[in-house]
């Protein structure tokens, strides 16, 4: 049984979004305040009425307003009558909120060793030669059976790296001191950016994105962003780690008659910037293979150049608000917007692009068969959530009577990497102290420091290699990033 389409613009006709087509992928792009978010909205609101889940990042702070009934903006109400929508009634629609930081959601994390050595890297902005020892602070950790949960386990493990360096080459290769400073200064910094908040136990479970409520609506997942924003490449990174979970966790399902989720990347232009080709290969491998786990990806941004050509030719369904056009760049995304469209001879598509009122867009949508229409000049149908956000008040009791309030909201800290060193080194120091007192004795001071510190080294390693072939399995990224489950 075919699901309902979803109604997206009207011009001189109705264009709808064919649920089948939905996990085709799309794209929403236009300048500042030309309507991107209410297109956004409209889709969320629409998929959620068909029973599909929705995972969207607020990088505003204003979509919070769609878990209540609209009714409360008057150009709303024109919209409606101006596209004598007969059918039309205000509705809000079930919302989960996350927070990173806890404040305006529940709290979202994963773990170091589910996020991967890759994106880690890019989180930290670390050059080609920090990556590859980033790599070798994950391969010796998997070796040894250290598990890598929080931040405090990395920085454990890249202290026992460096510390060892020399031990570690015969099999590992060369450590710079170099690579292992710039990495422990980074980690330090994204500690105090809050990354003690986005890595540690209990993870994420993709799962918790897919529910329904009690009428069958797919829940709308909103992601507090406005904070993490001001770490781009934290912000970009953590949505890739999730549509890679998203990838890895669902199973093959083809062309469903209506998408498992959608996931909304706003801030697109973030994906790509300053990515590695290796990155941005992986990057165009999960949007090319997820559509057939039924997931689809809509990237929002504002201008289509962002966008990769070889991800551009994977978003199938496209609604374009305008653009300006003042610089060289700008005439140039102008005309590669118009190019990307299905011409229309009734539309001049590139003067359009420039023309368009807020919100008004050029839309072009798979029909049936996969084939994408005309471009076609619309309107963009209203919301029927209310624009204005929620109080602070209203999200926390939102929160609160969440049905998996309580699942993340307490910390779990768990033995892993930075408990296991700090225990052997410590064995190691009372292992060693009677031997030092007795060199302390004799009058060997400095020979008996020396000895303590190789003892305590030699200890630990013995210990830890006692573990040998136990690995961590870090899944979340799988074979795309290098990653395995988490234990």
């Amino acid at each position: 049984m075919n699901a309902s389409p979803i109604l997206v613009a009207k011009g001189t006709e109705e264009l709808f979004l064919s649920p089948r087509m939905a996990n085709r992928h799309g794209l929403i792009a236009g300048a500042t305040g030309t309507g991107k978010t209410v297109t956004l909205r409209v889709l969320a609101e629409q998929f959620s009425a068909l029973g599909v889940p929705v995972f969207m990042a607020d990088v505003k702070g204003d979509l919070s307003g769609q878990a209540k009934p609209g009714g409360d903006h008057p150009k709303v109400a024109e919209r409606v009558q101006e596209l004598n929508l007969a059918n039309f009634s205000y509705s809000g629609f079930p919302v989960v909120f996350w927070d990173i930081f806890g404040d305006r959601g529940h709290p979202i994390r994963t773990t170091v060793s589910e996020m991967g050595p890759l994106l880690l890297s890019r989180i930290l902005s670390l050059n080609e030669t920090q990556s590859g020892v980033m790599s070798l602070i994950f391969k010796i950790a998997d070796d040894n059976g250290l598990l890598l949960l929080d931040i405090k386990d990395l920085q454990a493990m890249a202290r026992y790296v460096g510390d060892n360096a020399a031990q570690f080459k015969t099999e590992y290769g060369n450590i710079s001191p170099a690579s292992i400073g710039a990495i422990q200064r980074n980690l330090l910094v994204l500690d105090e950016q809050g990354g003690d908040l986005l890595f540690g136990e209990p993870a994420l479970d993709i799962m918790d994105f897919l529910q329904t409520d009690g009428d069958g609506r797919g829940v709308i997942n909103i992601l507090a962003a406005d904070r993490l924003m001001q770490s781009p490449k934290a912000y970009a990174t953590f949505l890739l780690w999730l549509l890679a979970e998203l990838y890895e966790q669902l199973p093959e399902v083809g062309d469903p008659a209506k998408p498992r989720i959608v996931f909304f990347f706003d801030e697109a232009h973030l994906l790509f910037e300053d990515v590695s080709q290796a990155l941005q290969e992986k990057i165009e491998q999960v949007v090319r293979l997820i559509r057939s786990k039924g997931v689809g990806i809509y990237f929002v941004t504002q201008n289509p150049l962002d966008i990769p050509d070889a991800v551009l030719g994977q978003l199938g369904n496209r609604v374009q608000h305008a653009l300006r056009a003042f610089t060289p760049r700008e005439q140039k995304a102008v005309r590669a917007a118009a190019e990307t469209f299905r011409a229309n001879p009734a539309i001049d598509t590139q003067s359009a692009i420039l023309e368009l009122g807020v919100g008004e867009a050029l839309v072009s949508l798979l029909d049936e068969k996969g084939i994408p229409a005309m471009v076609e000049r619309a309107r963009i149908a209203p919301p029927r959530s209310s624009l204005p956000p929620l109080t602070p008040g209203e999200i926390t009791q939102a929160v609160q009577s969440s049905v998996i309030f309580g699942t993340y909201e307490k910390v779990v800290d768990r033995e892993s990497a930075y408990e296991k060193l700090k225990q052997k080194a410590e064995q190691a120091s009372g292992e060693a102290r009677p031997q030092a007192s007795r060199q302390h004795e004799s009058g060997r001071e400095s020979s008996g420091t020396a000895e303590l510190l190789g003892a305590m080294a030699k200890s630990a390693a013995h210990a830890i290699g006692s573990q040998l072939g136990r690995q961590i399995i870090r899944g979340v990224l799988g074979s795309l990033f290098g990653g395995g489950k988490r234990r």
